[in-house]
């Protein structure tokens, strides 16, 4: 394996200019044009096969070995964020107000990275391999609509993806066999009042401090009905009522997100909240709305993917150079999509600063997020490696 890590990094200069001409030139949602533009120009005159769909600009390179034999897909997201940057870089965001403050640019160009090292192999493949370039990650649910577009059908045998982690220790691999991720959901909760004036409550039904009992007893609702080993998160992030000092309003409009490990803790947070909420309401006289927005579900990694990870990783890089996650993480990731339908794993990549107090580096979605280009060579090897070996073995050698 040392000659495609020796080739990769070969490759560092053209990555570190694609992601920056990326990060210069973010967009937003299922639609990034300019990126998907600087993804064909990487890569043309290689051989893969182009598709694309009409939900997307998300596009998926096919690159056909000699043999028919398995398909393995390996994944990198293009999307940003709607945030400012304010990291003085010299290749710094020039679109107002948004910002790749998750690491998305450096995904692509890992990933562009790995294609040019396959294309340059291609005849050793045993199979065939699936670049799937995919927008609209940060919420728009880009995977799902390119899996309804038909762009991996038929569906590959095995999905890999990577994300790098700024305040995670520099060119360091992590995963776990199960949830990675958690599903996340958005809650909005509606109470339904009676507005008056202010110096007579007992005229009016005031749902301010229904409101407020609402919020404090789903944070009793997480640690008295939710077993720990099967967690859930729930975070009310906006409250809104009223418009001024002397009115009571008529309504509390209440925003948050639920995050779970399984589909069945999700399904029973559901019914479970929407019990606890109505029935608040109702002991107040009062009522309310409770309705669920799906995100992302959770991202489970077949444990087979990811012991072929691990010892991909360690065969390529050394043994300490992998770790294994002890704990999930409560983020989401729309990756896990795919991993519904294929088994496979997503890794963690430590981007700090070699030799930084990696726990202090500012993480992912800050607004001075920054990364480590160093390790981006050994992210487009291991992509490229992880294929090869899933290809030429299946899950049998991991």
């Amino acid at each position: 394996m040392s000659d495609l890590l020796e080739a990769a990094v070969a490759l560092s200069g053209d990555l570190t200019t694609l992601r920056r001409a990326i990060h210069a030139e973010p967009e937003i949602g299922l639609h990034n044009p300019l990126t998907a533009a600087k993804i064909r120009d990487a890569l043309a005159g290689l051989p893969p096969e182009w598709r694309s769909g009409p939900s997307t600009t998300g596009l998926v390179a096919h690159l056909r070995g000699p043999q028919n034999g398995r398909t393995v897909l390996l994944r990198g997201d293009t999307d940003a964020l709607p945030m400012p940057e304010d990291t003085g870089l010299a290749f710094a965001s020039t679109t107002p107000n948004t910002m790749h403050a998750c690491g998305h640019d450096s995904h692509v160009a890992m990933l562009v990275g790995a294609a040019k090292l396959l294309c340059a192999r291609r005849e050793q493949l045993a199979g065939s391999v699936m670049f799937m370039f995919q927008p609209g990650e940060e919420g728009h649910h880009g995977a799902r609509f390119m899996l309804e577009d038909g762009l991996l059908d038929p569906l590959p045998d095995a999905a890999f993806a990577l994300h790098i982690m700024p305040n995670g220790r520099h060119g360091v691999f992590a995963g776990r066999p199960g949830p990675l991720l958690a599903s996340s959901d958005r809650l909005f909760i509606t109470v339904h009042g009676r507005g008056g004036h202010a110096s007579m409550p007992h005229d009016a039904l005031d749902p301010m401090p229904i409101a407020c009992e609402i919020v404090l007893a789903i944070q009793s609702h997480v640690t008295r009905a939710v077993p720990i080993f099967d967690p859930a998160i729930v975070t009310i992030g906006k409250l809104v009522a009223g418009t001024t000092d002397n009115v009571i309003p008529a309504q509390a409009l209440m925003v948050g997100t639920v995050r779970t490990l399984s589909p069945e803790r999700r399904s029973a947070m559901q019914a479970g909240l929407t019990r606890l909420v109505t029935g608040i309401a109702a002991a107040h006289g009062a009522s309310a709305d409770v309705r669920f927005e799906p995100g992302f579900p959770v991202a489970l990694c077949d444990a087979r993917a990811v012991a072929l990870g691990r010892s991909v990783t360690q065969d390529l890089f050394g043994a300490d150079r992998w770790e294994d996650l002890a704990h999930p993480i409560m983020g989401a990731e729309d990756f896990a999509y795919v991993l519904e339908k294929v088994p496979g794993a997503m890794f963690f990549l430590g981007a700090a600063a070699e030799g930084s107090d990696w726990r202090q580096c500012c993480g992912l979605h800050s607004n001075r997020m920054t990364l480590d280009e160093a390790v981006m060579p050994a992210g487009a090897a291991l992509h490229a490696a992880i294929a090869e070996r899933f290809l030429s073995a299946g899950f049998t050698n991991g």
